[in-house]
């Protein structure tokens, strides 16, 4: 790759790698591979045109979706003992979807990290849902390789990425909660590409000891559905529901 010797990279990029290793808890053998996770296609292109080589991170993102998937698989495998094959792949896919991994970059500001070209960084690309969860997956790839191929290496931080979603699921089971609504919403919106699904905290009411929440679900901006429950992933799950109810789902 020659990414992290080349002059290609600004002072400031290469400064910040030492700042997002941290966070992400990895210390790479190679910053190639870093550098390359955070390279985006804009970019590369950019530099192609200007006759310096660097590679985007597509590849990577490639290697990521499939070492995301299977260390999920692995750990729904173990956790949910009794659930059918069917349930298992919905789970997984309501763990490592697009939502899941832009919440987590979002949360570390991976955007602020990036390399992009000058047009993407006009329109706020930093910030821009895909960018950010295919650049989490080209991250996942990376530590992969600098690895030497370890699926431990990159437990720790597909676990920050998928955890609290299958531990939502896992809650929703033992409540007897009979469906994930969340995820049978979000495995319907998919099909729809470029759709944006998100909850929207409403308001709480009551004691402490026993608190009320409201929260609202969108679709492109749009509320689909309102729900209300003991906890915000309650209220979710309550939303989602009802998002379901409007779209003609029998729940």
């Amino acid at each position: 790759m020659n990414n992290r010797k080349s002059p290609i990279y600004s002072q400031s990029f290469l400064g910040a790698l030492d700042e997002l290793e941290k966070i992400i808890e990895y210390k790479f053998r190679d910053r190639d591979y870093l550098c390359n996770a955070l390279t985006h296609s804009s970019f590369a292109n950019e530099c192609k045109a200007q006759k310096k080589q660097v590679s985007s991170n597509e590849r990577l993102e490639f290697l990521g979706d499939s070492v995301l998937s299977i260390v999920v698989s692995g750990y729904i495998f173990n956790s949910l003992t009794y659930e059918q094959e069917g349930d298992l792949t919905k789970i997984r896919a309501f763990a490592v979807c697009e939502d899941a991994l832009y919440q987590f970059a979002s949360g570390i500001s991976l955007g602020d990290y990036l390399a992009l070209g000058k047009g993407e960084e006009k329109t706020d690309g930093r910030h821009r849902k895909s960018i950010l969860a295919d650049a989490t997956e080209a991250i996942i790839g990376a530590i992969y390789l600098d690895s030497g191929l370890s699926l431990d290496a990159v437990k720790g931080l597909v676990r920050k990425i998928a955890l609290p979603r299958i531990e939502e699921i896992l809650d929703t089971i033992k409540r007897g909660g009979s469906k994930n609504y969340k995820g049978a919403l979000q495995q319907l919106v998919q099909n729809s590409k470029g759709d944006i699904l998100e909850y929207v905290y409403v308001s709480e009411s009551g004691p402490d000891h026993n608190k009320s929440f409201t929260m609202r679900v969108m679709l492109n901006s749009n509320e689909i559905g309102v729900g209300v429950g003991k906890s915000k992933q309650e209220a979710e799950q309550a939303a989602a529901k009802e998002a379901l109810k409007l779209f003609g789902e029998n729940v």
